[in-house]
């Protein structure tokens, strides 16, 4: 924090300071502006014949511009303004309203009723109001199935109701606790011994092997949407297809592999079909060809594909039919 009794008392030196301050700021504010122009650039060239390899190199830069954004905004907090000739006026991001599907919660800050100067009774002519967007961070609960017995003293019977049914049998996960693990794990790369050590914080002790444990029975559990998601996607008469490298680690080798994940879409929003887009993943540990013809086996109707040379033999006979994609098209201009 900068101090008054810390600065010298000369004019001249204290002008020195300012312009020094200055020029630091426009240095730091200047080799942001750069990165993000290096991002957009690297994103144009995702159109390019090597996009996927520019995929790490994007996320690092964003990281680095996060990383200097933070550290600018914390030094304009910890510093008071020193006014310039011009100032500079930094674009920001507009802000968005708030959803209205978010629970609200009113603090009335409200003064006295009585007017500070003469005491007489004071009415309400208006308001002003301000929104904050606060966290409320997730939490643990603990479900209790109580199931009484109760005992007929004429014909010495118990009941008892039987015991509600559970995702995993004898697992202790219920099904809000298992969703929030396959989407932290899937959906925001947490891995599961971090999600162990988060749930540790909480005083809660899941061990990574319970926690892979659940995520293979619950996989096991989801088997019949997914075939049923299968057979609702490929019953469109297009779809849209590609695949993406994905790293796959080699148990006791230390190291990955490349599988490959394909990927079937249906979605004819572009053109008013009124059926719910959906999407369909297949995991192969290659690329050949054989792969495709399996997941598209009893599919029939149009497909856009990149130009892979493994969906060539989809497009024999009559069964379905090619629809080149623009977008690679496009790589040619470039």
């Amino acid at each position: 924090m900068l101090n008054a009794r810390d600065l010298p008392d000369d004019i001249e030196t204290l002008k020195g300071l300012i312009i020094e301050r200055e020029m630091k700021l426009a240095e730091r504010d200047h080799e942001i502006e750069h990165l993000k122009l290096l991002i957009a650039k690297l994103r144009r060239l995702q159109f390019g014949r090597s996009s996927e390899k520019l995929d790490a190199k994007i996320g690092q830069l964003e990281l680095l511009v996060e990383e200097l954004e933070a550290n600018r905004a914390g030094r304009e907090a910890r510093t008071p303004e020193i006014p310039t000739a011009k100032p500079e006026q930094k674009e920001r991001p507009a802000r968005r309203p708030l959803p209205e599907r978010l629970p609200r919660e009113t603090v009335e800050h409200a003064p006295a009723c009585t007017c500070p100067d003469c005491g007489a009774t004071m009415k309400k002519i208006g308001e002003d109001v301000a929104e904050v967007l606060e966290y409320v961070p997730a939490s643990f609960k603990v479900i209790r199935h109580v199931r009484p017995k109760l005992a007929c003293a004429a014909c010495q019977r118990i009941v008892q109701e039987f015991a509600p049914t559970r995702p995993i049998a004898r697992g202790i996960a219920g099904p809000g606790l298992l969703a929030h693990i396959l989407v932290a794990k899937y959906a925001d790369h947490l891995p599961l011994y971090r999600q162990s050590q988060i749930y540790a914080r909480e005083g809660v002790a899941l061990e990574r092997s319970t926690l892979a444990d659940c995520v293979g029975e619950a996989a096991a559990l989801l088997d019949p949407l997914v075939e049923a998601l299968a057979r609702y996607v490929v019953a469109s008469p297009y779809l849209h297809g590609d695949d993406t490298p994905v790293p796959v680690l080699e148990p006791g080798r230390g190291k990955t592999k490349t599988g490959r994940l394909w990927t079937y879409v249906r979605d004819g929003r572009p053109w008013a079909d009124s059926k719910a887009p959906a999407v369909l993943f297949r995991y192969s540990p290659d690329r050949r060809g054989d792969h495709p013809e399996s997941h598209l086996k009893s599919f029939s109707g149009i497909l856009q594909a990149d130009g892979y040379a493994g969906f060539d033999r989809l497009y024999e006979g009559e069964r379905i039919r090619e629809a080149a994609c623009w977008a690679h098209v496009r790589r040619k201009f470039y």
